[in-house]
């Protein structure tokens, strides 16, 4: 299973939110067989089979908030690629939780 983050930054917009720009990027991706994703408040993690999904993912975020007329757009993508098991996303931080000491 492949896991990824991206992140994408609209430059030179009129505005410091980047909200509008964000949410038509994942409106993108929505459809996109193959790939499953989650929104959070710093980037958006991704979870494929396929590592080509994963890029194209990334390549409509990025096309999307061009056809805004943003003519500059910052993408930055980390992928977590692991072949000998098989784990969700949720599984990750399951795994992470365990470790931590509570408050």
């Amino acid at each position: 299973m492949i896991h990824a983050e991206v992140s994408a930054y609209p430059m030179g917009t009129n505005t410091t939110s980047s909200s509008f720009y964000i949410a038509k990027g994942i409106e993108a991706i929505q459809n996109l067989e193959g790939v499953r994703y989650e929104v959070t408040t710093m980037g958006t993690l991704l979870e494929s089979e396929n590592v080509d999904k994963i890029f194209e993912a990334s390549k409509r975020i990025m096309e999307a908030i061009h056809n805004l007329g943003v003519q500059r757009v910052e993408i930055v993508l980390k992928i977590d690629s692991r072949k000998d098991k098989d784990s969700k996303l949720e599984e990750k931080l399951e795994s992470l939780k365990k470790y931590l000491k509570s408050k």
